[in-house]
């Protein structure tokens, strides 16, 4: 069976529900102690996706509920933001732009997709690639700056070096490009603050 066989004979067991549940992704809070219903509706394939799990003991006792106790065994999509390191902390991307030098980029965005990855991880919440002008924009330090052609060679680097040529070869993951197309533009430079576009 192909892909796409695979993918539509799956999608066609999924009730409404399943299908609404792998849309929602729930915060760590499920270990909190009182946090019973989060483990009910992950059992329930409720839950599709868990940000801030970075622990591979925690990430293992989860995806083993996700895969062996819910009723199609959909493994969980375990994201993570890893914007300069995940264990080993390297220059912020801005910093690191700085070098003009996107294998350097690759090189650490490859480090800390394995040490994620070693953790539990498989999805990670980088690059960052909205073009940052105001200087106030806190953010501004997750990307490669004001320049829309350095921050897309630094984005194509660092998506290499988190995915690689093999996502399941256990060391790479799915790269997430995020906050782009305006975030960066926000009135005052205050994160969350209106667009004018």
């Amino acid at each position: 069976m192909n892909k796409q066989q695979f993918i539509k004979e799956l999608m066609d067991k999924m009730t409404v529900r399943e299908k609404v549940g792998q849309l929602n992704q729930c915060g760590n809070s499920i270990y909190n102690d009182d946090y019973k219903v989060g483990w009910d509706l992950l059992r329930e394939g409720r839950i599709g996706s868990f940000l801030g799990i970075a622990d591979a003991e925690r990430a293992n006792e989860l995806q083993k509920a996700a895969v062996e106790e819910t009723r199609l065994g959909i493994p969980l999509l375990l994201g993570f933001d890893v914007i300069h390191g995940f264990r080993t902390t390297f220059p912020v991307p801005w910093t690191e732009s700085f070098s003009w030098e996107p294998e350097l980029a690759r090189r650490t965005a490859e480090v800390s997709a394995m040490e994620a990855a070693a953790n539990g991880v498989n999805w990670i919440y980088a690059p960052m690639i909205d073009i940052a002008r105001d200087p106030r924009w806190g953010r501004g330090v997750e990307g490669a700056g004001e320049d829309t052609y350095l921050t897309s060679q630094f984005a194509a680097a660092r998506v290499k070096g988190i995915q690689g040529d093999d996502l399941s070869d256990g060391k790479h993951l799915a790269a997430c490009a995020k906050h782009f197309v305006g975030y960066g533009a926000c009135m005052g430079g205050r994160d969350y603050n209106t667009v004018d576009m």
